[in-house]
């Protein structure tokens, strides 16, 4: 199917679901198409860690799930992490990112992950530090609890956790002194992975750099501490074999594929969610402050000749449809009505969708209100999604 009849029916769709303002469309044909992918592609003996941050959506998580029958999910704040333990009883939640102690005590001594029984007792938070690992000490002294957690480790990301296999070794001795604080092993996070320059080794070098450095760290714990043993992300999870010494790899993005993972790890996937918004005017465009004079602008090819508002804007999201539907740096941006500019020949109008694709999916799939979802050519539901805080 081509891009332009792909759009023509999911406008239909929209058109006769009588929706006529900016959603976020989530095509769950694709989406199952590209679960399906990551399955086969997924090493064996690894499994999935949902993470809820990049699929901030009860129904969609509770989808892909079970889709993979996995009970594992990878959480990053507090509010979300509370109504994702309520809603899935049997999930295991582990901390993406360290929590400040304050905020820990809060969790559990108000609201959802107050009951000692309840939903915290199925959270596993982050530690990145030796000061951090004695707050958490004290916390549990404090509320008389136990505490699950695992230790961050840097496998070259260097944006914190513990940077060698003696410091963590000193920390894992140092736990020994803390009995209400049980490890779960460790959590690895690599996204610079694709990132690295040629000159430094590029990519391969540092995907061996990461092999290396989770399996020294493994080697640290004891037997009872490797429950969790984690590592990737949606960009570098489906690079890792069997052999690679974790047992669970993160993933979230990947499965609606926004622009920012368009890398070749992900080759086969197809974009699952769209901003769609109605173009409110198709226009012969001026500068402003140029008027009459942008022909000098258009004569050197920096502004269009055609062009077009759209209801809302400034989100982070690249157009897609119409064909050469592209922003304007000469018309400031705007999120009411955002200007972008269109081929001379472009055959649109008014009431007509243009179409968007996120860059990411945390945080923008949550501008919308509930998501719009697309299956068989036409609109079968909306899934309420969770609060940005």
């Amino acid at each position: 199917m081509s891009a332009d009849s792909y759009f023509a029916g999911l406008s239909a769709a929209l058109h006769a679901a009588e929706i006529h303002q900016p959603c976020l469309v989530l095509d769950l044909d694709r989406l199952n198409a590209n679960i399906a992918r990551i399955k086969s592609r997924l090493a064996p003996g690894l499994q999935v860690r949902i993470v809820d941050k990049s699929l901030p959506c009860l129904p969609l998580l509770a989808h892909i799930r079970k889709a993979l029958a996995t009970d594992l999910v990878m959480t990053f704040h507090l509010p979300v992490s509370a109504a994702v333990a309520t809603e899935f009883p049997s999930a295991d939640l582990l901390f993406g990112k360290p929590m400040p102690v304050g905020a820990a005590r809060h969790a559990l001594t108000k609201g959802a992950l107050a009951d000692p029984a309840g939903p915290g007792s199925r959270i596993v938070w982050l530690i990145d530090t030796d000061e951090r690992l004695a707050a958490y000490h004290a916390l549990a002294e404090e509320l008389r609890i136990d505490l699950r957690f695992c230790f961050e480790v840097d496998v070259g990301l260097h944006r914190g956790g513990y940077r060698n296999p003696d410091a963590l070794l000193l920390a894992l001795k140092a736990q020994e002194k803390y009995p209400r604080l049980h490890c779960q092993g460790v959590m690895a996070y690599e996204a610079h992975i694709g990132h690295v320059p040629g000159l430094f080794g590029g990519p391969k070098a540092a995907l061996g750099k990461a092999r290396s450095l989770i399996r020294q760290f493994v080697a640290c714990l004891a037997p009872h501490q490797r429950t969790i043993l984690n590592i990737g992300g949606s960009s570098t999870a489906l690079l890792y074999d069997s052999g690679i010494g974790a047992n669970e790899l993160s993933m979230g993005s990947a499965f609606v594929l926004p622009t920012d993972f368009d890398v070749p790890s992900l080759s086969g996937l197809k974009p699952a969610v769209h901003i769609a918004t109605p173009i409110l005017k198709v226009v012969d465009p001026q500068v402003p402050g140029f008027d009459d004079r942008s022909w000098i602008l258009q004569k050197l090819g920096k502004f269009p000749r055609r062009g077009c508002f759209l209801y809302g804007g400034r989100w982070m999201a690249k157009p897609v449809h119409p064909p050469g539907l592209t922003p304007s740096q000469q018309f400031w941006h705007s999120t009411n009505q955002q200007f972008a500019g269109l081929p001379d020949d472009a055959d649109v109008k008014p009431d007509d969708f243009a179409f968007l694709r996120p860059t990411q999916s945390e945080f923008v799939l949550q501008l919308f209100g509930p998501i719009t979802v697309y299956s068989g050519e036409r609109i079968v539901d909306t899934w309420p999604v969770l609060p940005p805080s």
